[in-house]
């Protein structure tokens, strides 16, 4: 192996933005953010997810955010603050990176992801399975 996922999620947080818990649940009630979960949906159900965000998973985020795909969805073209999270801020920290190299902007992640979310004791709404 040339390149561990630790050195992949090592360099993706030397290039982008990270919130610590307390800047981002500051931001819960901003029209001009945008939460965004990009946790697998058989782990939304589990722990729920923080109110209000929106559901984009890891594998279709960039097909979502290309305005020239298919699968386009038109938030991601609204000019508004992305903030992303996971489970633990891997995978967010890497689809940050991604997605800022695709050119949307603005865009962070939050630090420790939902697990450190509801440690915290920060606010959550629960999910229905589907």
């Amino acid at each position: 192996m040339k390149v561990s996922v630790k050195e992949l999620v090592d360099n993706a947080l030397k290039e982008i933005e990270t919130l610590s818990l307390e800047q981002a649940s500051s931001l819960l009630n901003d029209d001009e953010i945008v939460f965004v979960d990009i946790r697998d949906v058989r782990e939304l159900p589990r722990g729920g997810k923080i109110p209000g965000a929106m559901h984009a998973p890891r594998g279709m985020l960039e097909f979502w955010v290309d305005p020239e795909s298919e699968y386009h969805r038109d938030i991601f073209s609204s000019g508004k603050k992305f903030v992303l999270y996971c489970a633990k801020s891997h995978r967010s920290a890497l689809a940050t990176l991604a997605l800022q190299n695709m050119g949307l902007s603005p865009i962070c992640h939050i630090d420790g992801g939902f697990e450190a979310w509801t440690k915290a004791g920060l606010s959550t709404e629960s999910v229905e399975k589907k």
